[in-house]
């Protein structure tokens, strides 16, 4: 059963029965949002569905979701990318090619790397093409 936690700065979401990502492994993928609403839904429907075991969205009529899973956890990666071209919670360019996400480390955040400080140790393209959709893995 999915739990819900209003914070000041972030609505969580997670399963208490489920273990947690591990602090050292853990990690997120972002996806940005417009309206609160559908923050509140695409969050809990992803702990719901057992896709992820934590997910939160900024406190905010806009911001951005985070989906939690272990940076190692293979499985883990391709069940929320799935999830996300399922939901199509994608961007995409004019051409219709995926947008290359960034999965970020939660450690990246805890040292501040934001903007140009921020490389992307994993990303989008290393799963699928981001044009055909195909698993490369």
């Amino acid at each position: 059963m999915t739990e819900k936690l209003d914070m000041l700065n972030w609505v969580v979401f997670f399963d208490p029965d489920k273990k947690q990502c591990d602090k050292e492994e853990a990690g997120k993928w972002i996806l940005q949002f417009y309206n609160s609403e559908f923050g509140d839904k695409i969050c809990q429907k992803a702990v719901d569905e057992g896709i992820v075991a934590q997910a939160k969205h900024s406190n905010a009529e806009s911001g951005v979701c985070c989906f939690y899973v272990e940076c190692d956890d293979t499985a883990a990666h391709k069940r929320c990318i799935q999830f996300f071209l399922d939901n199509d919670l994608i961007r995409k360019t004019k051409t219709g090619r995926l947008y290359n996400i960034s999965y970020k480390l939660d450690e990246q955040t805890r040292n501040n790397e934001y903007g140009a400080d921020f490389k992307a140790e994993i990303k989008l393209a290393d799963f699928i093409d981001l044009e055909t959709r195909e698993w490369k893995i």
